[in-house]
């Protein structure tokens, strides 16, 4: 981590091994450390699926270790209303929102950098895999500009989930892990004795957790059943609803392969099925078989609602990109007069598979995240 003068640190505890060791790197950078416990759920938490309490003693017991204190916040109003809200009307609208983007820029860099201010803090810190670099710019006030670089981890880089935040925010951010490992967070982790040094990573969204994600939006969606169909209009099963399912889904369908009687032996008739389309006008789900299908490669995208790292968008031209998360950069060329909305295209060389409205679309000049926007339209 980069010397700085000493200052007062809030770091967002979240009970994970990251955060933890976040907070004792700023500690003994020489910072005046205080841990913060975000609550952003209440729906069921006292179940099995989504305990913040063990996650709140996990993160009190780091804490106690490393030497400082640690406050629990409650924003799940603030959640409920800024995040699931959306989650909701997206998944309603037949698009697959990634709250995870959206949590980060409303909540953990909105609502938490907010009360870390009141608390009089100089900066926040959270154990997001990514970094923050000043570039000098004497046409900004301060006379310098501030970068959302990737992790160094390329398996652990983060910066996807965080392309909505903005200068006044990276201003106030670190993120002490981002230059390391994760390889070498563990063992910091153990080495200092840390009790959730080998704690799993969280996996998916908390507040549904390792419940059945079907059986989670029942309770907040109305859907409609329907026909499932292939690419040749054959039907082959119903579905529980368009809204629980995504482009390029492969599990849960419930269909079985389609075969014609005179179709040739080893003709393709047991490729696994994908979803393909969604067609909301008809309550149609199209499905087709094979990974390589056609109707699941894409050559453009176009996303709407922007938000730029620099605050306006970058040039015209080629550049890297990622249609969701765990995915390598794919060159895409960026059209011209990108602002409140950008189109992207990747031409045959490259198409993209199974690109996804309601994902985020990032951009990126190599190791830079320049922000992105939310993916309307492909083709």
């Amino acid at each position: 981590m980069r010397k700085i003068a000493p200052q007062r640190v809030v770091v967002g505890l979240s009970g994970g091994v990251d955060s933890a060791v976040s907070a004792w790197l700023l500690k003994q950078a020489g910072h005046e450390v205080i841990g913060i416990f975000m609550k952003n759920w209440e729906d069921d938490d006292d179940s099995e699926f989504c305990s913040s309490r063990q996650d709140f003693l996990d993160a009190a017991s780091v804490a106690d270790v490393i030497g400082i204190e640690i406050e629990h916040v409650n924003f799940a109003a603030e959640y409920k209303d800024r995040v699931f809200a959306e989650f909701l009307r997206e998944y309603q609208a037949g698009r697959t929102p990634n709250p995870d983007v959206l949590c980060n820029a409303e909540i953990k860099f909105k609502a938490f950098l907010d009360h870390a201010m009141r608390l009089g803090a100089e900066k926040i810190a959270t154990g997001h895999y990514a970094r923050v670099r000043a570039v000098p710019d004497a046409s900004r006030e301060g006379g310098e500009r501030f970068e959302l670089l990737k992790g160094l981890d390329p398996l652990k880089d983060q910066s996807y989930f965080l392309h909505r935040l903005r200068q006044s925010q990276l201003a106030k951010t670190m993120f002490p892990v981002g230059e390391l490992p994760k390889t070498e967070v563990r063992r910091i982790a153990e080495a200092i004795g840390l009790p959730n040094a080998k704690k799993k990573d969280s996996t998916g969204i908390c507040f549904i957790g390792e419940r059945p994600f079907r059986d989670f939006l029942n309770r907040y969606l109305s859907n409609q059943p329907g026909p499932i169909r292939d690419d040749r209009g054959r039907k082959l099963g119903e579905h529980v609803g368009l809204s629980f399912y995504t482009l390029g889904q492969r599990q849960g369908l419930g269909i079985g392969g389609v075969k014609d009687k005179k179709a040739p032996r080893g003709g393709g008739e047991h490729l696994p099925w994908f979803v393909a389309r969604k067609d909301l006008a008809t309550n149609t789900l199209v499905v087709v078989q094979g990974h390589e299908h056609p109707w699941l490669q894409y050559r453009w995208l176009e996303a709407a609602d922007t938000s730029w790292v620099a605050g306006h968008a970058p040039a015209a031209g080629l550049l890297g990109s990622k249609a969701r998360y765990r995915q390598a950069d794919a060159p895409g060329t960026l059209a011209a007069g990108a602002g409140e909305a950008f189109r992207l295209d990747f031409g045959a060389e490259h198409l993209q598979w199974a690109v996804t409205p309601g994902q985020s679309a990032v951009l990126y000049d190599g190791e830079i995240c320049l922000g992105g926007g939310v993916i309307s339209a492909a083709g």
